[in-house]
C-alpha cells in the first residue's frame, strides 16, 4: 500500500484496507511500545501511524459537502441530518448508549476532592466487567466469527477490547485527552479493517459519513458527560496553549462540514467555505455557537468549552481564537487541522505513549515510509521516567507565553516532521518554504511571523491573520 495520502487530496479514493473476513487472522493482544520520547520517530514510520492517517483522511473527505451538478446545487451533512444508518453503525450506537447508561450506576462521590472524582473508577470497573458481553452483543457476527491463528489463543475480542476501553479515559489518573480519543478512533479502524462496516470499498462516502455522524459524535457526547460527571482532568494537555483540553477530531471533521462543495473524486479544498456557513470568527459569539453546535462538530466542541470554562474566549482558548481569524475560510482551517493533528497529537509523546499496538494497528515499520527528519517535535520529546500528568497543566515559561508552542522555530532550529498522508500543498498554495512545525496555514500576510505582541490586550498566536471588521 502506498503511504502518501495527501492532506490536499491528490488521492481521495484512498481508504483503509479491508481484510477478507472469510480468512483466518493472526490476532495479537495490543501492548505498549512507546516507552520514551525516542520511540516516537519509530511510531511515525510505523504501519499503525500510516493507517491512522489514512482513516482520518478517508472520513474527512467523506463529510465534506458534495456538488450536485444535475441540480446546480450542493449537499451538506449536519449533526441533525436524517441519514440512513447501516446495521453495524446502529449497533455501535446502541453500544455507546449502554456505556453511557452505566453512569447512572456509579453516581459521583460527594466528598471533598482536589482532582477527578473517584467514582469514575467504579464506572470504569463496571464497564470493564461487561465489555466482553457488550462487544458480543453489538459487534457484527462476521467480525466475531473470524478465526484466529494465534498460537496462544488470542481472539478478535482480545485485540479489540483494549482500544475500546482505552477510549474512555484513565481510571488510574482520572483523566481524559486526545490519546484516549485516538484509542476509540483506532477501535473503529479495527472494525473497518475486519469488514465489520462493509466488505467492499465505499464509493460515495455514505458509510464513512454515517461513522462520523452516527458513531464519533455520539461517542463525544458520552465522553463529555463523563468529563462533567466525574470532573476528569485533561490528559497530556498544553493548558491554555492547547487547541482543546480533551478532543481534536471534531475540529477536523467539523471544519470539513463547512468546506466548499467538491465532486466525488475531487481533492479536499484548501480554501473557501460552504455558502451560508458561519464565519470562523463566530466561534467567539456565544449566540452563534449555541445555534450551530446542534448542526456542526466544530461548533459542538466549542460549545462544550463554553460549558466548562468561563471568561473571555480569547483568554481561555487563545489558539482557537487565533484560528478563527483565518481569512481563507474553512477549507484552509481544515487543511491546517490535519497538519496540526499530526504535529500536536500523533507526534507528541505525552499523547501517544499509551497507544497499544497489535496486528491491526501494527508497530511494524511501513516499508514505504520516509525517514523522519529531526524536528522540534521529535527532538524535544521526554526521556526515561516521563509521563503525562493528570493534574492541572503547568504554565509555560515566560519566553514562550506569547507564541503557540508548535509555531515556527527560530532561525537555526531543527527540521520538520511531515505526515506521509499530509503532503505538501498544491502549487500556488501554502508557504512552501516554511517548516511544518508551525501552523503553515495560518500565517501573516507577509508569510513571516509578526512581531511579539505587547503584553496588554489578548495574547495572540503570532501566525494568525490580522482580523478584519466583524471578528474575521
Amino acid at each position: 500500500m502506498e503511504p502518501n495520502v495527501r492532506a490536499n487530496g491528490d488521492d481521495n479514493s484512498r481508504s483503509l484496507p479491508i481484510l477478507d473476513p472469510t480468512e483466518q487472522h493472526y490476532f495479537v493482544k495490543p501492548i505498549k511500545r512507546i516507552h520514551e520520547g525516542h520511540d516516537v520517530p519509530s511510531f511515525l514510520t510505523s504501519q499503525a501511524y500510516r493507517d491512522i492517517g489514512i482513516f482520518v483522511m478517508q472520513l474527512n473527505v467523506a463529510i465534506c459537502p458534495r456538488k450536485l451538478p444535475a441540480l446546480g446545487q450542493s449537499q451538506s451533512w449536519q449533526l441533525d441530518s436524517a441519514i440512513v444508518l447501516s446495521e453495524p453503525v446502529r449497533k455501535l450506537q446502541e453500544l455507546l448508549q449502554s456505556i453511557d447508561a452505566i453512569i447512572e450506576e456509579a453516581p459521583p462521590d460527594t466528598g471533598p476532592r482536589r482532582f477527578g472524582n473517584v467514582s469514575f473508577r467504579k464506572w470504569y470497573e463496571i464497564l470493564e466487567s461487561r465489555i466482553s458481553s457488550l462487544l458480543e452483543t453489538h459487534l457484527p457476527r462476521s467480525v466475531l466469527d473470524i478465526k484466529s491463528t494465534s498460537g496462544d489463543g488470542v481472539s478478535v475480542l482480545d485485540e479489540l477490547t483494549p482500544y475500546l476501553m482505552g477510549g474512555f479515559g484513565s481510571s488510574q489518573r482520572l483523566d481524559y485527552g486526545t490519546g484516549h480519543e485516538l484509542s476509540f478512533f483506532a477501535f473503529l479502524g479495527c472494525i473497518w479493517k475486519l469488514g465489520g462496516f462493509t466488505t467492499t470499498p465505499s464509493q460515495d462516502g455514505e458509510l464513512e459519513r454515517s461513522i462520523v455522524l452516527g458513531i464519533i459524535e455520539p461517542y463525544l457526547r458520552v465522553v463529555r458527560r463523563l468529563i462533567l460527571t466525574y470532573t476528569l482532568e485533561p490528559a497530556g494537555s498544553h493548558g491554555v496553549w492547547g487547541l482543546d483540553d480533551h478532543s481534536f477530531l471534531p475540529y477536523i471533521f467539523g471544519s470539513s462540514q463547512y468546506c466548499p462543495p467538491i465532486a466525488d473524486g475531487d481533492p479536499m479544498p484548501i480554501e473557501g467555505a460552504l455558502s451560508n456557513s458561519p464565519n470562523p470568527g463566530d466561534i467567539a459569539k456565544k449566540t452563534v455557537v449555541d445555534r450551530e453546535r446542534k448542526h456542526n462538530m466544530y461548533f459542538s466542541a466549542v460549545g462544550f468549552i463554553n460549558d466548562v470554562k468561563t471568561g473571555p474566549f480569547w483568554e481561555h482558548s487563545p489558539i482557537l481564537f487565533d484560528i478563527s481569524g483565518v481569512r481563507s475560510g474553512w477549507g484552509k482551517i481544515n487543511k491546517g487541522m490535519i497538519k496540526m493533528y499530526n504535529a500536536e497529537v500523533l507526534s507528541k509523546f505525552p499523547v501517544v505513549q499509551h497507544f497499544p499496538f497489535g496486528s491491526l494497528f501494527s508497530w511494524d515499520q511501513d516499508p514505504n515510509a520516509s525517514q523522519v527528519a529531526p524536528s522540534v517535535h521529535t527532538a524535544s520529546q521526554p526521556h526515561g521516567g516521563s509521563s503525562s500528568s493528570s493534574g492541572p497543566a503547568t504554565a509555560r515559561q515566560p519566553q514562550e507565553s506569547t507564541r503557540a508552542p508548535w509555531a515556527n522555530p527560530p532561525s537555526g532550529a531543527m527540521g520538520t516532521t511531515t505526515a506521509p498522508w499530509a503532503g505538501t500543498p498544491a502549487p500556488g498554495h501554502g508557504n512552501s518554504g516554511a517548516p511544518s512545525t508551525r501552523a503553515p496555514w495560518a500565517q501573516g500576510q507577509s508569510g513571516n511571523l509578526p512581531e511579539r505582541p505587547k503584553t496588554e490586550g489578548p495574547t495572540r498566536a503570532p501566525w494568525a491573520d490580522q482580523r478584519g471588521p466583524g471578528g474575521r
